[in-house]
């Protein structure tokens, strides 16, 4: 067959698809892009917010469109919360949820059922990667979260959370070193929760991590405040390979919401936590999470917020407005903010993110930083990352692909002094 896959959502998706397609492949079938014609469509759903699921339908519809024949899998979160909504949709063939979409293949070559909407709950786990990339791969070493925080059908979707042993995983991180590839970025739906069902912990893994010298650098792609310890962030500091670069989820800069949303911090503890990184890591990227319009802040509170958020010493924010999760607790809370005043609250955030992205990058000008080179030519120049996340370009060369060399940060080498890829 001829597949064609489109993912959506978080980084864990796309190294779950990866894993898929991989074993198509080693059964034989090719894959093409998703915007040709295809035996086989499969599209890897978000559920994160209501514009994740818009995409997912319209992702659907595409595939149907350019190949009325052939078969369409919807699998992942969206599937597994939303299995009666899909089957509605005309052109699907299979809704596969989280539990058995690793499966997949079984299930389209007939060698097991499908699951005809009943869904199983999440509950096994395998520490997979990504394919395909030489120089960077996504590694799920964690799935699930026990938070159930008010605003998030992601626990429902996922299950509980759970993980591979240390030393399970520490043996697939090996294989991505025989692959070559010289970046891993550790994701997971709650990735500070690593182990702890096992009796075991996340800094031990990391320790694991950074004993194995074939792969340069690791970034940790999120990572709870409560559970981002002063331990953790010395050890970055020190490290062989893990990158001064941290993806620390805020949600809310108010106590009241963030109390609404049943996170387990408040403002004073995350503000504690960045300036931490900062004091021991001067040149770190430092990134957050935040939503704009949640159950219950004020106009006058909002003020408040972005007072706050100002103040903090963040590169730049990963943004989202609230969007009501069908089986939520937020569902049940009254003073909804109003649609239009979600989105001004999100344009406002946005401005102080870009505020931020451009103080960051302008602080680090005139400095050298290591840079890892990625293979794709545009117009004569090659890019790659710095260890703290800036894109830099420099002419063309394949043998600086799939490297790490040192390159000053100016005018001539940041590919936009004012973005910084999210």
């Amino acid at each position: 067959m001829k597949i064609a896959t489109h993912t959506l959502g978080c980084k864990l998706n796309f190294a779950e698809t990866s894993a898929i397609v991989q074993r198509f492949v080693e059964a034989g079938h090719t894959v093409v892009d998703f915007h040709q014609k295809a035996d086989l469509y499969i599209i890897n759903t978000c559920t994160v917010t209501s514009i994740a699921e818009r995409k997912c339908r319209t992702a659907i519809h595409q595939a149907v469109a350019q190949a009325p024949n052939a078969q369409v899998a919807v699998i992942g979160c969206f599937a597994q919360n939303a299995a009666k909504q899909i089957a509605n949709i005309p052109g699907v063939s299979y809704i596969v949820g989280n539990e058995r979409k690793g499966h997949l293949l079984e299930i389209v070559t007939g060698q097991l059922p499908p699951e005809n909407g009943e869904m199983v709950e999440p509950r096994s786990f395998e520490p997979v990667y990504s394919t395909g990339d030489r120089t960077r791969v996504f590694f799920k070493i964690q799935d699930g979260c026990d938070y159930f925080c008010t605003y998030c059908a992601i626990p429902i979707a996922r299950g509980r959370s759970r993980s591979a042993t240390i030393e399970q995983t520490l043996a697939a991180a090996r294989r991505i070193e025989q692959s070559g590839a010289k970046e891993v970025v550790l994701t997971g739906v709650n990735t500070g929760t690593f182990g702890l069902h096992n009796g075991e912990s996340l800094i031990d893994l990391l320790r694991g991590l950074d004993s194995i010298e074939g792969i340069l650098r690791y970034r940790i792609s999120s990572i709870e405040p409560n559970l981002l310890t002063d331990e953790i962030i010395d050890f970055v500091a020190t490290s062989r390979a893990f990158l001064p670069h941290f993806h620390v989820p805020l949600q809310a800069g108010s106590d009241k919401v963030l109390a609404l949303m049943h996170r387990r911090y408040t403002t004073a503890d995350f503000a504690q936590k960045v300036n931490y990184i900062r004091d021991v890591m001067p040149d770190a990227c430092i990134a957050a999470d935040v939503m704009a319009g949640f159950n219950g802040e004020t106009d006058e509170e909002f003020i408040d917020v972005c007072k706050y958020i100002e103040s903090l010493p963040l590169s730049y924010l990963h943004v989202f407005t609230y969007s009501e999760r069908p089986n939520t607790a937020a569902l049940r809370m009254a003073e909804n903010i109003p649609h239009a005043t979600r989105r001004e609250h999100s344009k406002q955030l946005h401005h102080i993110s870009d505020m931020k992205r451009k103080a960051f990058i302008e602080s680090q000008m005139g400095k050298n930083r290591k840079v890892l080179w990625e293979s794709a030519e545009h117009q004569g120049f090659m890019h790659g990352w710095t260890d703290n996340y800036i894109r830099l370009l420099q002419p063309y060369n394949p043998a600086a692909v799939n490297t790490v060399s040192l390159m000053k940060i100016d005018n001539n080498t940041i590919v936009d002094k004012f973005s910084i890829e999210n």
